[in-house]
């Protein structure tokens, strides 16, 4: 099945920096109320009280922050009512710490509506992308099949990189790219060559086909832009069928990171054109015949493709994480289990910094 994994990798972090702001209230309250039972009768622990309110307005409930200001005012009258006298200083100080908390209820009815305006805005922008990039399904011709995008940008949704694959007359045929540039420009692309290849897997005779209709599908959409980024704009790509019954995979990459086949044994084949070709949309530059690569992909061989994010993904050295390398003499139950372990390692290996968008698609013979 389909992931989406940018979304979840800072989630232990996040639980705890919430269960410390749970606690740091009631720091500051004893703290404060340590204060003026330590200090003269001229010195106020009410900047520590009126930081209760504060600290808890922008992060949890109304209820949660009208509690801590109580708090801290029923601390004050504490520490007075049984230490010390009440004077005109006491009361100065209560008021000060109600008056901040007026100010902090308004600061948490705020944040709550920027909190919901945020979770509609993320609630569209991933219908958006699951209609542009729908997840793949777990089986697609007797092919099991495994895709993953993660994200650079933590509760990232969109992006230039994309995959489908698609169960044709011709065997099951897959895409897997990356389009120049972000934003809504990129998305726009994706959804453009996703539509094309949808059309054209099924209406084409040969790979080679495929990926004219697709470079004309491009073209099209660039005339139709304006702007400096449209005009140089392209999309690495790469396009695999895999004949129904067969022990034969075809390759045709435009530009883009070679694709892995993982055999059985653990033995790792890396997928090199016969010839480099230029990426989908530059055709203006030059023109020459597509020619697809053949290679043997016999039962429980699993294909690997996957856009630049996991090639160039870099250690704190510069080092690049070398995909072919790393899954020399490894085996894996699944495609699912084959991305998760390229996930991970793409964390670590970058210190959780990665800087590039990441799709991974595996399919399996069984």
């Amino acid at each position: 099945m389909g992931q989406r994994g940018g979304r979840h990798r800072h989630g232990a972090d996040a639980v705890g920096t919430r269960a410390f702001l749970r606690v740091l209230p009631l720091l500051l309250i004893i703290g404060g109320a340590v204060y003026e039972y330590c200090t003269p009768s001229g010195f106020a622990g009410s900047p520590l009280f009126s930081a209760a309110p504060l600290v808890v307005a922008p992060f949890f409930s109304l209820g949660s922050t009208i509690a801590a200001g109580a708090a801290s005012i029923a601390a004050i009258v504490a520490v007075h009512l049984r230490y010390t006298a009440f004077h005109t200083g006491v009361y100065t100080e209560m008021a000060t710490v109600a008056t901040v908390c007026v100010l902090a209820c308004f600061i948490n009815r705020i944040k709550r509506r920027s909190d919901e305006q945020l979770a509609s805005a993320r609630q569209i922008a991933e219908a958006a992308q699951l209609a542009v990039l729908p997840e793949p399904a777990g089986r697609i011709g007797g092919l099991a099949i495994a895709a993953r995008y993660e994200a650079a940008q933590a509760d990232a949704f969109i992006g230039g990189d994309l995959y489908a694959v698609q169960d044709t007359p011709h065997g099951v045929r897959i895409v897997v790219g990356d389009v120049r540039g972000k934003g809504m420009g990129a998305v726009a692309a994706v959804a453009v060559v996703i539509g094309a290849f949808r059309e054209a897997a099924e209406q084409e005779d040969s790979l080679e086909a495929v990926a004219q209709r697709l470079e004309r599908a491009l073209a099209r959409e660039g005339s139709r832009r304006r702007g400096i980024d449209d005009f140089e704009g392209f999309t690495t790509a790469v396009l695999a069928e895999i004949p129904h019954g067969g022990r034969l995979l075809r390759i045709l990459n435009r530009g883009h990171p070679e694709p892995v086949v993982l055999l059985g044994d653990g033995t790792v084949q890396v997928i090199t054109p016969a010839e480099a070709a230029l990426p989908l949309g530059l055709g203006e530059l030059g023109s020459w015949p597509d020619r697809a690569t053949e290679a043997e992909f016999p039962p429980a061989a699993t294909l690997l493709l996957y856009t630049d994010g996991l090639s160039e993904a870099r250690d704190a050295k510069g080092v690049f994480y070398d995909p072919a390398a790393r899954l020399v003499g490894r085996i894996f139950p699944g495609p699912d289990e084959l991305l998760a372990a390229l996930a991970e390692e793409v964390r670590l290996h970058t210190g959780d910094g990665a800087t590039d968008d990441m799709a991974l698609l595996a399919v399996r013979r069984p």
